[in-house]
Order: C-alpha cells, then structure tokens, then sequence
C-alpha cells in the first residue's frame, strides 16, 4: 500500500505472482493488509487508512500484477464489507493471522475482464513457486490453503486454482494415479511423471479446491472422470482421500 497525503489516495497493489492470497470472489476483491511477517495490526499504517476509508475521504486504486513487472490498473475501489481475518503464511514461512479487505469498485462498476493469456501466465508463476517449496512447506501451505474458490471474469468464467493444493495432491500420489493405480503414462520434459489435479467434486458444482477434495489422474482417467463422472469412480476416488489422511 502507498499513500499520498497531498494528493489523499491509496494505492493498492496486489502482486500475484508473490505468495499472497488475494483473490477474486465474483465482483469482490479480497485483499491481504500490510506486514511481513507475524501477526497483522488493524492499526499498523495503511491497515488503518484502508479500515477507515469509508469515513476518511481517501481515493482508493487498485492494481494487479498477473506477469512479473507488469501493473493493471483495476479501478478506484471502496470498502464492500468489515475487514476480516484469516490465516496465511509470512514470508519467514510462519503461519499468522491477517487481515483481510473486501473491496469493490466504486458506482457498482463490473471488473474488467482480463485476458485469458494473461490468468494463464499467473498460474503457471504461482505453480513454479509451489514446486520450489519443501515437502514440509507445502504440505503446510497446502493443508491451510482458503477453501474459497477464486473467480473471476475473463474471455469465459475460470476458476484460479491453488497450486499448493495441486502440487501436494501430485506429490503424494507419488507417480501414480489414484483411479486406475497405474504409473503416470509418460514424464514431462522435468522428469516429473505427468499427472493431472482433479477435483472430486467439481468446482462448478460447488466443490471445494482443497487437498481433501483434490487427487492425481492420468492424462485418460482424468479425461473419464469429465465424460462419464460415474458414481463408481467417484467413490473410489473418495476412499483413495480417505486412506491418505488416515495414513
């Protein structure tokens, strides 16, 4: 956040390509306060502003980072609701609690769309960071990942998956997808066995993108479960969850 006392405004920046959890929720943006590391303060700095910027008289503009060193301006935002908390990691890898801020744009104005190309680029930043993580760290991350499904307007409705949750369900999974049992058809040009993140019940029916709702396929069992989706798969893909979080 940075804010101009001559000119009375507050810019946001939300930097997707860092390990922040700011998100799209249809047309409000959740966005994560000021402080590094330990415990978020309502009171610390631009927290402060933000909370009292219904009642201060202070222009808001927000802006996204989807590609490393490149800004798109959003809007002039405001309040949509009472900040809340919720728990994230800090740079120092600890888990605190932070503060959040529902915001959306002024004069009941829709977000922009933006490009598809551009979701796609943030996603693939966002998943090399997830794979630069420890075993430990994304097991972490992923275990207290927002269960809160991102979404957002582009060229056509897309739901932003978390890549800690992905990248743990392919690592447990060990090579192997958890429908047919058998190892990964082919590896990618890393050597990595090529599987695909599915979620058991789907994020358009209201599924949610977390590691108990998320498992590894192949290539043409994840093909099976989007044509047919039969009950019988279904199930035994939920018992495949229930052995690994028994274990």
């Amino acid at each position: 956040m940075r804010r101009s006392l001559k000119t009375n405004t507050l810019v946001l920046v939300s930097d997707h390509t860092k390990l922040y959890e700011d998100r799209w929720e249809g047309d409000i943006f959740h966005y994560t306060g000021m402080g590094k590391n330990g415990p978020q303060s309502l009171s610390f700095q631009q927290n402060k502003t933000l909370a009292e910027s219904n009642n201060n008289g202070i222009d808001i503009f927000l802006f996204e980072v989807l590609k490393p060193q490149e800004h798109i301006f959003i809007g002039n935002v405001e309040l949509a609701g009472d900040p809340y908390q919720e728990e994230q990691f800090g740079e120092d890898k600890k888990l605190r609690t932070v503060w959040i801020f529902p915001l959306k744009l002024i004069n009941g104005k829709k977000p922009i769309r933006i490009p598809k190309r551009l979701i796609d680029i943030k996603e693939s930043e966002r998943e090399k960071l997830a794979k630069k993580l420890s075993d430990e760290e994304l097991t972490k991350r992923a275990k207290n990942a927002s269960k809160k499904v991102a979404k957002r307007s582009v060229t056509a409705k897309h739901y932003e998956r978390n890549p800690f949750v992905a990248e743990y369900t392919k690592r447990w999974a060990k090579g192997n997808c958890q429908l047919c049992e058998k190892p990964a058809p082919y590896k990618n040009k890393k050597g990595e066995p090529h599987l695909h993140s599915h979620h058991v019940i789907w994020l358009s029916k209201g599924g949610e993108d977390s590691i108990y709702n998320s498992i590894a396929l192949c290539p043409n069992c994840h093909d099976k479960m989007h044509v047919l989706d039969l009950e019988l798969d279904v199930n035994t893909l939920k018992e495949a969850l229930n052995r690994h979080f028994r274990s």
